[in-house]
């Protein structure tokens, strides 16, 4: 085999781009960031991931404002439960005016 050829040359550099080819391959195939050309990273985008989080914001926004209504009707039925002149019939009549 001669070694001084430019065939031998030829086989290194094509060894080479299918080395790094197969590893941007591994690398794509598994969710990693890949260099481009330039030596910046690609990230991998997921099509539904946007319309997932958009969603998920809604649903967010949501849930907060059924806690923040929660939490307004237990500090009213703190404030009547904890009131210090606590009859039965003032009570009943704040339960039923709370309704």
């Amino acid at each position: 085999m001669n070694f001084a050829g430019p065939n031998f040359v030829i086989a290194i550099i094509a060894l080479s781009v299918m080395g790094w080819m197969f590893t941007t391959w591994i690398r794509a195939k598994h969710g990693y960031p890949v260099e481009n050309e330039w030596g910046g990273t690609v990230h991998r985008t997921d099509p539904d991931a946007d319309r997932k989080i958009k969603l998920l914001e809604g649903d967010n926004a949501k849930l907060a404002g059924q806690i923040g209504r929660l939490e307004e009707r237990i500090a009213v039925l703190e404030r009547i439960a904890t009131e210090n002149h606590g009859q039965a019939a003032q009570l009943a009549d704040q339960i039923d005016q709370l309704r």
